[in-house]
Formats: structure tokens, sequence, C-alpha cells
């Protein structure tokens, strides 16, 4: 007959060591737990105080633990993170693409608005603006310098009248239709504006070059005092344009000749204000004429 599988513990003297441990672990823990108890009933500061021990006692091993536990969590987030890199590059250069179209259309109605504002703000301070208007097309890399405006004779808008943005003259109106006009900008070289220096009032003709620049040429004969960052306002000199309107600003001088670039660059307009034409009254006229050596 085949010996029975489970077998008593009386067959194995290790096996009733084990349980004689046992059992008096037990039952010290249990005497351990009721000292503890009539500690924290009759003496509750000595009770904190033990407390306090074990929580020193346990506060390294609990670090220790915690050290670890992160270490491997770390780990495991790096090695995810290494991974899963290359989807989440993708994931965010789509995302980045996405958001790109937004940014620059954010960017592009800020500049917008700017200039709006900025136009806005002239108008108020222009009490005998014929009107504003839409710049709808341009030849400004062709041969002539020419713009056209959204507004015509219907509009008041008539041959000759100044043309100017918020930063300063764009030209004059060149001929109308009922609804829209042509402007000959400051740089087609058909273009001539009188213009005086900021700096001293020196008289000069501004002519364009055809190139997007602006030839400045003094009234007086003699040296040539115009030096680069110098800063031309109309005249007013012959009527046409009013005075003090920004022109150009001078980005080259020599003995010879100036040059300059108009500083409401026509590429960069997209509103202008049309002017009535500047006629001087008797009184200017005279005066301008006693300042004429």
């Amino acid at each position: 007959m085949p010996p029975p599988s489970a077998r008593r513990t009386g067959f194995s003297r290790k096996a009733q060591y084990g349980l004689f441990i046992g059992y008096v672990v037990a039952v010290g823990g249990i005497l351990f737990a009721g000292l503890l108890l009539v500690v924290a009933v009759v003496d509750p500061k000595g009770f904190s105080a033990l407390r306090g021990l074990a929580l020193d006692a346990t506060a390294p091993v609990s670090a220790g633990g915690r050290s670890v536990v992160r270490f491997f969590a770390g780990t495991g987030e790096a090695v995810g993170d290494y991974f899963f890199a290359a989807s989440k590059n993708a994931e965010l250069r789509r995302q980045l693409e996405a958001a790109r179209p937004r940014l620059i259309e954010a960017q592009a109605l800020e500049v917008e608005n700017r200039r709006l504002k900025a136009l806005l703000g002239l108008s108020r301070t222009i009490d005998n603006e014929v009107t504003t208007a839409h710049i709808v097309g341009s030849s400004f890399d062709a041969v002539r310098r020419i713009a056209v405006l959204s507004a015509g004779s219907g509009d008041g808008v008539r041959p000759g009248q100044p043309v100017r943005g918020p930063e300063g003259l764009i030209g004059r109106v060149l001929e109308t239709g009922r609804g829209a006009s042509r402007v000959l900008l400051l740089t087609d070289g058909a273009s001539n504006v009188p213009v005086q220096l900021v700096r001293d009032g020196t008289p000069a003709i501004a002519t364009g070059r055809g190139d997007g620049t602006i030839d400045v040429k003094p009234l007086e004969v003699g040296a040539n005092r115009f030096r680069p960052g110098d800063i031309f306002v109309t005249s007013g000199t012959g009527g046409i344009f009013p005075p003090n309107i920004p022109v150009a600003v001078v980005v080259r001088a020599t003995p010879d000749d100036t040059i300059a670039r108009p500083i409401a660059d026509p590429a960069r307009v997209d509103f202008a204000i049309v002017l009535p034409v500047y006629e001087p009254a008797v009184g200017e006229l005279e005066r301008r004429a006693e300042a004429v050596p």
C-alpha cells in the first residue's frame, strides 16, 4: 500500500521547529500589540514617542523604496519615450503644420489692423478728404509705376488730386473711370513733387527714377548738403500737393546726386486717402515769394 501524500509534521523535526517558531512569533506579536494598546491608553505621550521612533526607523526604508519605484518608473518612461519618439515628433510636426496657416493669418490681420488704425487716425485729422479707397492693383515692377484705386469720378475723384497713405505721400491721380482710377506713383519717371528738407527747410524737387527710388535735386545751386537719413516733406509750392506730407528719406548722397526711397512704400500700402488739389491762399503765395532770396 503506497504511503499517504500528506505527511504529518511529526515525521519531520524541521517542520515541527518551524511550526513552533511560528506559534511563538504569533503569540509574541499579540502580546506586543496588547502592550502597545495598554501604553496608548495609560500613557498617550509615551505612545506618541514610540510612534515617533517607529516613524524615524521606517522613514529611510520608505524613502529607499520610493526611490527604487521612481527609478524603475522613470526607466520605463525613458524607454517608452525612446521607442515612441518618432511617432510623437511626427504628431508634433502635424500639429505645427496645422497651426502655421492660422499663425500667418493672425500676423497678417495684425499688420492690416495696424495700418487701418493708422489710416483711421489720419482720416480723423484730415477734414477735407475726397474719399478713402482700397488699392486693388499696381505695376510696381513695370517701367511705369502705376497703382489702381477702387474709387473713381463717381466718388469725387479727379485727375491731379494727391493720394496719400498713413505713412506719407503715394502719388497723384492720373486718370479716372466711374468706379476706379489710376495713380501715378512717386517713383514713376514722370512724377515731380516739390519738397523741402525737414532739417533746415531747403527746397528741392523729388523726381521718380522708375526703379522704386527717388532722385532729389536741390533748387539752390551749390554743394549738395543732403545726407543719408534726411527726410523730405511736401513744400506746397506750385499747389497740387498740400505742404508737410512725408515724401522720402535719403538712402545715398554723393556730391552729384541724392537717392531716396519713398516713406510710404507703395508695395505695402493697402488703403489710400484722396485729397483735393491744394491751392495756396493769396497770403501764402506772398509769404513764399518774400521768403525767396
